[in-house]
């Protein structure tokens, strides 16, 4: 082979193995962005109340997905209107085709931390997507999550790790 052929060879497979490197930091430097602006949007988060009267007034520009990945604890009960798709499974394309682009997706699970895993993943996507705190716990009194909340806390409060200063 020429030198320049070698040379391209070499260029190219180099540059196709240094993509995906690449691509890593595009991806790190979008969450970046999304993440340094949660601050400012209130780390994207509403309280059951504004839910509530949202949907009391009927309004049209937010919809609701419960993520809690057991449909049976959605069958079970649900905030008014939601609709249910687990967090590990929002990302499949025909999942995203559900949710619109032109409102505000509330992710509600049941203690509040596993609607937090898919909300940079869908604003970097451009969906304006936030969590409602302390999720089903915070709107419905004794609920599961509610419970196991209570009980984690109980817990917790009875330990005394160290603490560096």
């Amino acid at each position: 082979m020429d030198k320049i052929v070698k040379w391209l060879l070499v260029f190219t497979l180099t540059l196709f193995m240094a993509l995906p490197a690449f691509a890593q930091d595009d991806i790190a430097k979008k969450m970046n962005d999304v993440m340094m602006k949660g601050k400012e949007d209130g780390h994207w988060q509403v309280n059951a109340d504004e839910v509530y009267m949202w949907i009391k007034t009927k309004q049209a520009d937010f919809i609701v997905v419960d993520v809690r990945p057991n449909a049976k604890a959605y069958k079970e009960g649900h905030i008014p209107g939601a609709i249910h798709i687990p967090y590990n499974e929002i990302l499949a394309p025909e999942n995203l085709k559900k949710l619109p682009k032109d409102k505000k997706v509330v992710l509600v699970c049941a203690t509040g931390q596993l609607q937090n895993l898919p909300v940079v993943p869908l604003r970097m996507l451009g969906y304006d997507a936030g969590t409602l705190g302390l999720g089903y716990a915070a709107w419905m009194k004794g609920s599961a999550g509610g419970e196991q909340m209570k009980a984690a806390i109980k817990k917790a409060n009875s330990k005394n790790y160290p603490v560096e200063k």
